[in-house]
């Protein structure tokens, strides 16, 4: 130490801060060699020191600088790409926007097609469903793909129900076989079967059954369709049953003029004989003379003989065929003649002079004739109408109390009564019988078209329809019916008289407009 503070160059500061930087170490021994040699060499190795320290400091400098570019690149690198990735980020999601957009498109207008479809389609189900035709849709396995609303009201079998379910259960009444129907499909040609019936007389249906193939890829299958013909079926028989009767009537009127001939000849003949066998003429008596005839005992002969007695009862039935045929002539004439007035007394006893073998009825006994009692009060006014209209409605049901009467087991002998009267204006007829009478339900469909109580082939339910169709049409009338089951039935006609046609006819017309003025209103 001693020696250290004795050195001349303790008072240099470059040498004190290296000591005091490099440790009491190297202040020792450089004290040691200063003393020793207080040469030059330690500023030499002083400002290799410096030399060094600046070296490391422009090194340290330099590494810096370095570092801070370095940095200062990575930085705007970073910067770069974070520009170019918000670039990219909004040009996905402009992007992703409109594609959003487009899909919101897309399902804004599926959600409108699906809502026009679902109209469509319930459109169509209504259309199916208010078709009075049985349409049924199936698979060539037979599974029900479609059952509308007419097959339900046919079967009683609900929709839910039979989708899904085999044909043959859900509808076994069916008039056809999944035999055919596949071959149906397999052909592809519509199969039609027309006119299939079920039921019998008045409780006959008809039906026409069609068969149309699906040949479509993804709907393979049949369409099975029922309509119900019955009201043509009874339409067409009414066609051919007026077309008979028509043809009957033209039979009739030629019959009549055929008969006729003759029948004037026989009349002739019998007024000629009672004539030329007369006492009262004086021909006769002259040529009785010249012939040396006694006129008078050739005329007691014949009446002790009962020839006059004969030729009476040839003039009488002559003169009742000569009516019958003019009776059948202005029947035959139907509505081909205008209406005019006539006696209704006098057409009821026409009539049973017409239909006196309609009134016989074949039983166990042989032919039986009912008792036929009338009371037909005089001096009804004139009705204004169709008389041969009038004498087929009480033909109509003459035949129809005698029908009944054949299918009555009652051990009372059959009556029929006419009553002809007048009530309240109006001409009124009636026809009864004692016979097995009907029930309410058969009353009410008493006069609908085709409703029949007989066997098949008896009879074809025409008659009262087309009866209360004169009557209530033709005639501006009413007919009735009233019966008790066992006791028998009584059928009431009223006919306006010829002073009331006109009014009557023009209050209904009246009353129908002020309906149809309501109907329209409401």
């Amino acid at each position: 130490m001693p020696l250290l503070i004795a050195h001349p160059l303790a008072q240099d500061p470059l040498p004190a801060g290296f000591g005091l930087l490099a440790g009491s170490s190297l202040l020792t021994w450089p004290g040691v060699a200063y003393a020793q040699e207080p040469a030059g060499w330690p500023t030499a190795l002083l400002w290799s020191v410096i030399a060094m320290l600046l070296l490391l400091q422009t090194l340290l400098i330099i590494g810096l600088q370095r570092s801070r570019l370095n940095n200062k690149r990575a930085r705007n690198a970073l910067r770069r790409n974070q520009t170019d990735l918000e670039a990219r980020i909004a040009e996905r999601t402009e992007s992703l926007n409109q594609t959003n957009q487009q899909l919101q498109d897309e399902v804004a207008h599926h959600q409108v097609t699906e809502i026009l479809l679902r109209e469509t389609q319930d459109y169509l189900h209504s259309v199916i469903n208010a078709m009075p035709s049985v349409l049924i849709g199936v698979t060539p396995e037979g599974l029900v793909t479609h059952w509308n609303s007419a097959a339900e009201r046919i079967t009683g079998v609900d929709s839910d129900h039979a989708l899904g379910q085999p044909l043959t259960e859900v509808y076994p009444d069916l008039p056809v076989t999944m035999e055919t129907v596949n071959r149906t499909i397999q052909s592809g040609v519509p199969y039609l079967n027309e006119n299939l019936q079920e039921g019998q007389g008045s409780n006959a249906h008809y039906t026409d059954l069609s068969i149309y193939p699906l040949i479509a890829v993804q709907a393979i299958g049949a369409v099975i369709r029922l309509d119900d013909i019955t009201m043509r079926v009874r339409i067409e028989n009414m066609m051919i049953q007026n077309e008979k009767m028509m043809s009957l009537g033209e039979l009739a009127a030629g019959m009549a003029h055929e008969i006729n001939n003759p029948l004037s000849t026989v009349l002739h003949g019998v007024q000629n004989i009672q004539r030329r066998t007369s006492l009262e003429l004086p021909q006769n008596q002259k040529v009785a003379r010249e012939l040396g005839v006694d006129l008078e005992q050739l005329h007691k002969y014949l009446a002790h003989r009962r020839v006059f007695h004969f030729l009476d009862d040839i003039r009488e039935a002559g003169e009742r065929s000569m009516h019958i045929v003019s009776n059948m002539l202005e029947f035959s004439r139907g509505n081909s003649r205008s209406h005019d007035h006539f006696d209704l007394v006098r057409i009821v006893r026409h009539t049973l002079e017409l239909g006196d073998n309609t009134l016989s009825q074949q039983t166990s006994q042989g032919q039986q004739r009912p008792q036929v009692i009338t009371e037909l009060a005089e001096g009804i006014p004139p009705v204004v109408g169709s008389a041969a209209e009038i004498q087929q409605v009480i033909l109509n049901l003459l035949r129809n109390a005698v029908q009944a009467f054949q299918a009555s087991d009652s051990a009372s002998p059959p009556v029929i009564r006419l009553r002809a009267f007048l009530d309240r204006g109006s001409a009124v007829l009636q026809i009864e019988d004692n016979g097995p009478g009907m029930t309410e339900e058969i009353r009410r469909h008493i006069f609908e078209p085709f409703f029949t109580t007989k066997d098949v082939g008896q009879g074809t339910g025409l008659g009262l329809s087309v009866s209360y169709f004169i009557i209530t049409e033709h005639h501006s009338g009413t007919i009735e019916v009233d019966s008790i089951p066992g006791e028998g039935s009584c059928f009431t006609i009223r006919l306006p008289l010829a002073g009331h046609t006109e009014h009557h006819r023009t209050v209904n017309s009246l009353t129908t407009s002020n309906s149809h003025s309501s109907g329209s209103t409401t």
